[in-house]
């Protein structure tokens, strides 16, 4: 039983370890085994932000090594088996209920590692990963007050305001990328969207077409969009467009005033309707509780398209932000993957 529990206790310490070994100047989709593996820890109570590694890690081991009720009886399948079941069979839905979200979430540990490793593999060629990398070519100076982003212009977090980057420094970033082996190249812009800003769109427009032609995919981050801008950057050639929901619509006011939940759901609407593929997730550690992040996921299993990606952001509190004293456990980060 000792011996078990120290296992335990070192895979997870392995998966933290894991989790943070990517370049500083990439972005790396996790390798499905790692996420699956990782993710799988979910019916174990981790939501303090305060736990330490050998306390959740404790907690999980007690989860893996808890007898059954009765001795010698088959236990009933989880809600992770026959939500897997079905999109084997069925392949997948957007009918989802909070309550069906919220079943498979509090899954036994094994079942969602296993389960979640099952989809993963029947839908993707799980031996591969793609590699991206991340510029920012706008970086601070934003209007928004999201609570937990240093480049607000509302913060003093020591990001200073920049202009957006000469088309030589990104072309140059960019094929530096590919030399690197990044198949895809991702803009960010500190902006809280993109009207009024017809010089620096059309320059961004230009940096698509011109990636484009290096033969990488291009994805962007620039704050909301509307229908035609959307349609502008499908035509220049653009892979993907991210746009985070964050976190729940209940939760979601408590972290930003500036924009409502449902404007980013219309550029959503906007990016989905343009042919280009939607990238969104949300962030966790914001102080949310399990039912926001079960909320989160409806919203994005619930839209009529599933996003490409749903990038799911541990929270690194800034010094200056309203959020700089939370903490986060990079247990719930698992937990949420599978």
């Amino acid at each position: 039983m000792a011996s078990r529990r120290l296992l335990l206790e070192h895979l997870l310490r392995c998966s933290r370890r894991l989790s943070f070994h990517l370049p500083s100047s990439s972005s790396v989709l996790p390798h499905p085994c790692v996420s699956t593996f990782s993710s799988a820890f979910s019916s174990v109570d981790l939501s303090s932000a305060h736990r330490s590694d050998s306390a959740a890690a404790g907690a999980v081991s007690d989860a893996f090594l808890r007898p059954p009720s009765s001795k010698g009886q088959l236990a009933e399948a989880s809600a992770a088996s026959v939500a897997a079941k079905k999109f084997l069979e069925e392949g997948l839905r957007n009918d989802w209920t909070r309550d069906e979200i919220q079943s498979v979430y509090d899954s036994p540990l094994l079942d969602l590692l296993f389960h979640s490793a099952e989809v993963h593999r029947h839908a993707h060629k799980f031996r591969e990963v793609q590699q991206c990398t991340l510029l920012s070519i706008k970086t601070g100076g934003c209007s928004e007050d999201c609570a937990y982003c240093p480049q607000s212009s509302r913060y003093n977090t020591g990001v200073k305001s920049q202009k957006l980057l000469s088309e030589d420094v990104v072309l140059d970033a960019a094929r530096k990328a590919k030399e690197a082996g990044s198949t895809r190249f991702c803009m960010g812009a500190a902006w809280r969207d993109t009207l009024g800003r017809k010089s620096n769109f059309n320059q961004i427009l230009d940096y698509v077409k011109q990636i484009r032609g290096m033969g990488m995919e291009v994805c962007c981050t620039l704050g909301m969009l509307e229908k035609q801008q959307a349609e502008k950057l499908k035509e220049a050639g653009l892979t993907a467009y991210n746009h985070n929901l964050d976190t729940s619509r209940e939760y979601y006011p408590k972290i930003i005033t500036t924009r409502s939940y449902d404007e980013r759901l219309k550029t959503l609407e906007f990016v989905r309707d343009s042919g280009i593929s939607v990238c969104s997730g949300g962030i966790i550690g914001l102080g949310e509780e399990v039912s926001d992040r079960v909320g989160l996921l409806h919203t994005l299993a619930t839209l009529p398209e599933h996003p490409e990606s749903v990038p799911i952001n541990a929270l690194l509190a800034v010094k200056g932000t309203p959020l700089q004293d939370q903490k986060v456990s990079l247990f719930l980060s698992l937990q949420l993957l599978a």
